[in-house]
């Protein structure tokens, strides 16, 4: 008899809610969207930095059984620059990684909260 009694006071309280929660969902996937161009952006660079050192080697062993002098420095450095754009890439993904919130956390922990005063609300008389 309660449940009839408290559900015109509980709609307008769950409609609220449920706005709340379209709310948290849009931030939620919002912050998705950024984490996901972020590990792009980080992706890409590690792939063509990766490309890069491989190129670079080959023509490092090109280069070494080749006989000029200038030739083996330059290419040594740009190997190393790639090296190093490789290992900065990997670390920032990494970090990324580590860092980013799961889908929808925010409205997973508010629905949390919520089902106890709804249950709570829904229990039947306890006289």
């Amino acid at each position: 008899m309660r449940l009839l009694w408290s559900l015109p006071k509980a709609v307008p309280a769950l409609l609220k809610h449920l706005l709340g929660y379209v709310e948290l969902a849009g931030q939620d996937l919002e912050q998705s969207q950024r984490d996901f161009g972020a590990r792009l952006l980080a992706g890409a660079v590690l792939v063509v930095s990766g490309f890069f050192v491989i190129l670079t080697a080959c023509i490092l062993v090109l280069a070494l059984t080749w006989d000029t002098p200038r030739r083996v420095p330059a290419i040594g450095w740009m190997m190393g620059v790639f090296i190093v754009i490789t290992v900065f890439a990997a670390v920032y993904r990494s970090n990324i990684l580590r860092t980013q919130a799961p889908l929808l956390a925010t409205v997973r922990k508010e629905w949390a909260q919520d089902r106890v005063i709804i249950q709570h609300i829904l229990s039947p008389d306890e006289e």
